[in-house]
């Protein structure tokens, strides 16, 4: 009898002060264990921390209790996944409440450099090993009447305090590939549901639909980009494979400074017309063996891709070698219609979302 293959997920669940949280971690217990998943959450590391006795007021310095705490969060990051392999289940999800990338805002960017060279990480990789990342925002923006302390003895932060962290926080994410923002454009109930719902399809449950819009914007300013605290540069070189049973495939090394991450994307049209799209990381052996199925009607194609933030969205920009006054712009929402405001500093030529000669799949073929 043929055994299935474990899965394992690993998720973050991040956010501003008093964005919900622990409420939200109630919610995803049930309904992740209804539907069948194993699940295994990580206490927040600050806060085991600071009930144990080691707080950054008992330490020589702030530098050296982020030190600790970032050791003890991959720590724990590393049992919770050997717990997993060892489950009984054939599906774990394991939910981190908050991740690694959730200590650079009380760090400098020095200090924040030097943990990672301690630790022989790059930053690309220690923010992108997880499978998704989900934002949940501060109530001090968008929902200031529900903002309170009471419940939180270790929140002191005002309401101007609560919104610059949760800005530094989602900075801190900006170009992880599966980012997610969970506004508070919905009452509290329906901030949930729009979060299991995000979390539900980072899983494929019922299908991974995705809903991209894309805009072709005039070259962009790129020493703004480079400036934005809320912006991260990914380069990347996506490959298309030959197509299996109907499903068309492609391949990615994403990353910079010498540091790459793989992935493979397989994706074919739902009934409804959206995307149903799944992804898998991949090691640098697989990616290397995939190449050699790579599709010969069809040119790799590079690109850099800045990964901004805003209050509500992620943005993508992706700039292409051989385009030298123009560039893309994309989004990806869970309903087509919502209403999408691009930051002031673009300037959109069209919308490109359904024409398939600006698809990245049309831009990389070989016209003969």
């Amino acid at each position: 009898m043929e055994t299935r293959p474990k899965q394992i997920h690993t998720i973050v669940i991040t956010g501003g002060p008093c964005a919900g949280k622990t409420t939200a971690m109630s919610w995803l217990q049930n309904a992740l264990t209804d539907s069948g998943y194993a699940v295994m959450f990580i206490p927040e590391t600050c806060t085991d921390l600071n009930n144990s006795g080691v707080t950054a007021r008992a330490s020589k310095t702030n530098f050296d209790f982020q030190r600790v705490q970032v050791r003890y969060q991959l720590l724990r990051e590393d049992i919770y996944h050997q717990a997993a392999l060892a489950s009984a289940s054939d599906e774990v999800v394991v939910v981190c409440d908050r991740g690694s990338m959730d200590d650079k805002p009380y760090m400098t960017e020095e200090e924040f450099a030097l943990i990672l060279k301690e630790l022989g990480q790059n930053e690309v990789a220690f923010r992108d090993k997880y499978d998704a990342v989900f934002h949940m925002v501060t109530a001090a923006k968008g929902a200031e009447a529900f903002y309170t302390t009471d419940n939180n003895t270790a929140r002191v932060e005002t309401l101007e305090e609560a919104i610059e962290l949760d800005e530094k926080t989602l900075a801190a994410w900006a170009g992880h590939p599966h980012l997610r923002i969970i506004d508070n454009s919905t009452d509290f109930n329906g901030k949930l549901v729009r979060l299991l719902r995000e979390v539900m399809r980072s899983l494929g449950k019922p299908e991974p639909f995705e809903h991209a819009r894309r805009f072709l914007i005039r070259y962009p300013d790129r020493s703004w980009l480079e400036n934005n605290p809320s912006c991260r540069r990914v380069e990347i070189i996506q490959t298309y494979l030959t197509d299996v049973q109907g499903e068309k495939r492609r391949i990615c090394m994403r990353g910079n400074d010498g540091s790459y991450i793989y992935y493979q994307t397989s994706h074919c049209t739902g009934t409804d017309g959206s995307r149903i799209e799944t992804e898998k990381r991949l090691s640098l052996d697989d990616y290397q063996r995939l190449m050699m199925e790579a599709d010969p009607a069809c040119r790799p194609i590079r690109k850099t891709r800045y990964c901004l933030v805003d209050d509500t969205h992620a943005f993508e920009v992706d700039l292409y070698p051989n385009w030298q006054d123009q560039a893309m712009l994309q989004i990806e929402l869970d309903d087509p219609k919502a209403e999408v405001k691009i930051p002031d500093q673009f300037e959109v030529i069209r919308e490109v979302t359904d024409d398939p000669d600006y698809q990245n799949y049309a831009l990389a073929k070989i016209h003969m």
